[in-house]
């Protein structure tokens, strides 16, 4: 018997976070924040999340802040608009 399994990327998530001001140059409405997942998969079929990584990158000065880096303000955002 055959068994396929492995993991592979799932979509990626892209949010505007528009009334947060980026830590570095201080203009607001310049951050875009998108977060990807690893899935494990038998047969093609996404069975469970393994990992997730959040990013944030300003339009503006072009500086990327991981989720570690994340201010309050930021982390707030993200988790607003996922509601």
């Amino acid at each position: 018997m055959i068994l396929f399994f492995g993991t592979r990327p799932g979509k990626t998530e892209i949010k505007k976070l528009p009334n947060v001001a980026c830590p570095y140059c201080d203009l607001k409405g310049t951050l875009t924040a998108s977060k990807s997942s690893n899935w494990f998969h038998l047969f093609w079929i996404k069975l469970f999340k393994i990992s997730t990584q959040a990013i944030a990158e300003c339009s503006h000065c072009k500086r990327t802040y991981y989720e570690n880096e994340f201010t309050k303000e930021m982390d707030l955002a993200i988790k607003e608009t996922s509601n």
